[in-house]
């Protein structure tokens, strides 16, 4: 089947199509995304202005359309921490779900930190023997611990890339007393969580996801994403200690002209840079891993996980599939839209959606 995941975070609104089916791996056939920065959008009272819901509105409308033309026979629509800790979340959900027909998905931060890591064991597997795993997003920083596919530990806290350059760091170049200030709110942050995973005792292997980490690498010496999906890519704290006081001299158009550094995200690299090095440092890692796979491939597999069963009771006798997105009660064939992480067998009707009585996902 083609399945889409519709990913509303912190920095992008990106729709994932892949072709899938169980037991095989996901093969990417096309990537939709724009940049809307919702982590920097909210107001002093902490809402998304009515700005930001437009274009909210309007990019999950172009997305929807661009799942339609590629064929998706299923979407995952779902948000994270942006969305879920806006003041007014439940207006902008209600706005969404009534001109879009996209009942979102609001994904808990432990939520996605077990996602985050059910992709990185799955694409790692068992030999890789205890994960710990890191992941910088632009509202948040998930990290997960385990031996199995189901962390022991997972936690999300409010160390986002975007929301601290935001919060902490408004001139370009930052002041030294700005950064040292973030430094410290970082590290306290993070030490708080500390002991919940070193109790666990060591990892085996340590990994990181996220285009944070992926462009600190980058700058350090990986390999560019371009030269092969399987090339592995690492970060030393080693590399990281060298680069942050740089990264904090430099302006934003001079991060910009780093290896695989975007103009997009060139403005969080610093602060996103300060996290991953308070992590890698209070965590005792000289070393990790970089994984290609994330929080989307994590919707995505558990939804492949639950698809047998599924496809089983449509195609039982008597069995129906949910209708699409043809005209509001016309049975025709369209796109579906799935629960992110909830029951496989409840689809959501986008033209019921209106229906307070109906559930969301």
């Amino acid at each position: 089947m083609r399945l889409g995941v519709l990913d509303v975070g912190s920095n992008t609104v990106h729709l994932l199509v892949v072709d899938a089916h169980p037991g095989a791996r996901p093969l990417p056939a096309h990537s939709h995304k724009a940049e809307l920065r919702l982590a920097e959008l909210l107001d002093e009272d902490g809402a998304i202005g009515p700005g930001g819901v437009d274009r909210l509105v309007a990019t999950i409308s172009d997305a929807l359309q661009a799942a339609e033309d590629k064929g998706c026979e299923d979407v995952l629509p779902f948000a994270t921490s942006a969305v879920r800790e806006a003041s007014n979340a439940d207006q902008v959900l209600a706005r969404v779900r009534d001109e879009t027909g996209v009942d979102l998905t609001v994904l808990s931060g432990a939520e996605e930190a077990r996602l985050t890591f059910l992709a990185t064991r799955r694409w790692f597997g068992w030999s890789a023997g205890r994960l710990l795993v890191l992941d910088i997003g632009g509202g948040s920083l998930e990290i997960a611990y385990g031996l199995d596919e189901e962390p022991d530990a997972a936690v999300s806290l409010p160390l986002g890339a975007g929301r601290l350059t935001a919060g902490w760091l408004p001139s370009d170049p930052p002041s030294p007393a700005d950064v040292k200030a973030l430094r410290r709110h970082v590290r306290t942050g993070i030490a708080r969580s500390v002991g919940e995973f070193t109790r666990l005792g060591r990892p085996d292997h340590v990994v990181a996801t996220s285009k944070t980490f992926k462009q600190l690498a980058r700058i350090a010496g990986s390999a560019r994403s371009t030269d092969s999906l399987y090339v592995q890519r690492g970060l030393t704290r080693k590399a990281l200690e060298e680069w942050v006081p740089r990264l904090a001299e430099m302006t934003v158009e001079q991060r910009i002209a780093l290896p695989g550094v975007s103009q997009s995200r060139a403005p969080q690299l610093l602060a996103g840079a300060l996290v991953a090095e308070g992590a890698m440092d209070l965590f005792g890692i000289d070393e990790l891993e970089i994984c290609p796979w994330a929080l989307r491939e994590g919707v995505i597999l558990r939804r492949l996980d639950h698809l047998p069963a599924e496809r089983t009771a449509l195609n039982r006798p008597g069995g129906a599939p949910g209708r699409g997105t043809g005209p509001a009660g016309s049975g025709e064939p369209g796109l579906r839209l799935i629960p992110a992480g909830g029951d496989p067998g409840s689809v959501v009707d986008p033209g019921a959606a209106a229906d307070p009585g109906s559930e969301a996902g």
